[in-house]
């Protein structure tokens, strides 16, 4: 599923649509929201997360176009970027909910595929003291990333949707 962002009144051909995935979305968006809380009307940035058509006028596209490219200039972008990435290295990791973090799928379909009897790589395997037992989930760790870590988040899409924006005459999300 993605966030297929429409331009209104497009005057350049970047202007004319945006997209995204949403783990790509999200995070720009909430970016969009802390640069431009000025601009973005608190509404608008909660329907922004859906494909509901929630967007912005021509002169607030604009604005928060020429906004994000200032923030981008300054740096503040980047030191945005390495901020974000840093919190999600940093958060723990999370139980496996596939195989209830024993690192072994014993489930109909971890029996079905042969993961219980599966041999471990041997990283894994001396790390989580046995030879055998995988998951798909977590390689057999028990453990897998947070959630959050699959939202990235990087200057050139924030550049990307910021040239976007000023080309776009106002958009649409859907």
């Amino acid at each position: 599923m993605g966030m297929d962002v429409v331009g209104k009144k497009p005057s350049t051909k970047e202007g004319e649509y945006f997209r995204n995935n949403l783990w790509w979305w999200r995070p720009l968006w909430d970016y969009c929201a802390v640069i431009g809380e000025d601009i973005i009307d608190k509404s608008v940035w909660e329907s922004g997360h859906y494909n509901d058509g929630a967007g912005l006028d021509a002169e607030d596209a604009l604005a928060l176009g020429l906004r994000l490219m200032q923030e981008i200039e300054s740096g503040r972008t980047a030191e945005y970027e390495a901020e974000y990435r840093t919190e999600l290295a940093e958060l723990p990791m999370e139980q496996c909910d596939l195989c209830a973090g024993t690192g072994i799928r014993t489930d109909k379909v971890g029996r079905e595929m042969g993961m219980h009897d599966k041999a471990l790589e041997d990283e894994v395997a001396t790390v989580v003291g046995r030879l055998h037992g995988w998951c798909n989930g977590c390689r057999g760790y028990g453990k897998k990333e947070n959630w959050a870590t699959h939202y990235p988040f990087q200057v050139s899409n924030v550049k990307e949707f910021a040239i976007f924006l000023m080309g776009s005459g106002g958009f649409s999300i859907f």
